[in-house]
């Protein structure tokens, strides 16, 4: 059979009739947070398992890394030592830091056909707005929300509350929490969370108030701004002023557990967790978008899917076939209800899927529905020293430690530092 064949082409066609070609798959290695929303391991790993059956040529590696800062750490440190790392889920905020490092590519460089093309512009402009620097498509969007405010209609009920109209307003949000909270300490009205991710928070908090926290280029921020610091005067004051919050600092960690033991009649938190609380909750509850005061509105939040520059265009072409498999408008739709986080595209809210389950269970729809009033989460050159600066001025003004105004001031002066070298 093999006479007129080379010995090497021979030895190849053996191994073709024997299957042995998928051995020498090709492999991609994927670092993901998983400690973020709810339980997501088995969700990501399902989705892998659907995409090596389609792309039996293609071994998807999956690295699960804690939480979004942590996934970062580590994919980093993977590339510095030498080991293949092709894509990755990072924050969607991580951007800057990224190109900075020279670690990524923008998609536009792989994503050249007209289909390819196409797909890149077919996610909401909204969760763009932190992937799309200088024009050029750097994070696709995947695991991505807005803060949304969950609250316990059986405890509106209980005092006399409409359990259909969750407050719109600040004014509100103080009237009602007052009527939510018990005297015993056993149930307060209103909890946001004010450690992990303080700056997300804060975001919406100033959004509400009319002021974004940066420019859209990354190189300024608006910390002391005057509606700025009236916005960490208004948190504050939810503890130390109204009584309807505690004071000082909130647990991230540990709030959606709170809210489930009926310990707080509302919480603002993640989309991510709204699978979880659907799943955990014991009573009947609520989903709505946050409450305004100048102006409605959330920041963004959540991870994108991000290339790595250490790779070869094989493999870059394997990582954006695997990207697009995971953002295709039904398994962005099964995401979605299997999760709480938002459908990333228009087209993932038009399947039967997400059209049925919003139907039955609308607060998967809230989320969406606030995109209309969401601006980009915090973003800037030196993202992680100016986030963290604004973290500690938060919680500084949350414990007492300092007022808000000079704790805003101080921010302020560091990230002008940080940033000076990009003017």
């Amino acid at each position: 059979m093999f006479g007129r064949l080379s010995k090497a082409a021979a030895v190849g066609a053996v191994a073709t009739l024997l299957g042995a070609g998928s051995a020498s798959a090709l492999e991609l290695t994927m670092y993901y947070p998983v400690s973020v929303g709810g339980p997501l391991t088995k969700v990501v790993d399902g989705m892998v398992a659907d995409f090596e059956k389609a792309n039996p040529d293609v071994k998807v590696n999956a690295i699960y890394a804690g939480n979004y800062d942590d996934t970062r750490v580590k994919a980093l440190a993977a590339l510095k030592a030498g080991q293949p790392v092709q894509l990755s889920v990072l924050f969607s905020i991580d951007a800057y830091d990224l190109i900075e490092q020279d670690a990524v590519i923008p998609f536009d460089e792989v994503a050249k056909s007209a289909d390819d093309k196409a797909w890149l512009k077919s996610f909401y402009p909204g969760l763009m707005a932190n992937g799309v620097i200088n024009g050029k498509t750097w994070g696709i969007p995947f695991q991505r929300s807005t803060i949304v405010m969950y609250y316990n209609k059986d405890a509106f009920r209980e005092v006399g509350l409409d359990p259909n109209h969750p407050p719109a307003t600040w004014s509100e949000l103080v009237a009602m929490g007052k009527k939510l909270t018990k005297a015993d300490g056993s149930r307060w009205g209103i909890e946001i969370p004010s450690t992990g991710y303080p700056y997300w928070m804060f975001g919406a908090l100033a959004k509400q108030n009319g002021e974004l926290l940066m420019s859209a280029d990354g190189t300024e921020t608006h910390f002391d701004k005057p509606q700025v610091v009236e916005a960490l005067q208004f948190w504050r004051d939810l503890g130390s002023k109204y009584k309807v919050m505690p004071e000082g600092t909130v647990e991230w960690g540990t709030l959606r557990q709170q809210f489930l033991e009926g310990k707080t009649a509302m919480m603002w938190h993640s989309t991510g967790n709204l699978t979880a609380v659907k799943k955990g909750a014991k009573f009947d509850f609520g989903v709505a978008v946050l409450p305004a005061n100048r102006e409605p509105g959330s920041p963004t939040g959540g991870g994108n899917f991000y290339l790595f520059k250490k790779s070869t265009p094989e493999e870059r072409a394997a990582a954006l076939k695997l990207v697009k498999f995971m953002t295709a408008p039904e398994r962005a739709a099964e995401w979605s209800i299997a999760t709480g986080y938002m459908g990333v595209s228009p087209a993932s809210y038009q399947t039967s899927a997400l059209q049925s389950y919003a139907a039955e269970f609308p607060p998967a729809a809230v989320a969406r529905d606030q995109l209309e009033n969401s601006v980009a989460e915090l973003s800037t050159y030196q993202g992680g020293r100016i986030r963290k600066a604004l973290d500690d001025a938060i919680q500084a003004a949350l414990t007492g430690a300092k007022p808000a105004k000079e704790a805003l001031g101080e921010a302020q002066a560091q990230a002008q530092r940080l940033l000076k070298p990009y003017h």
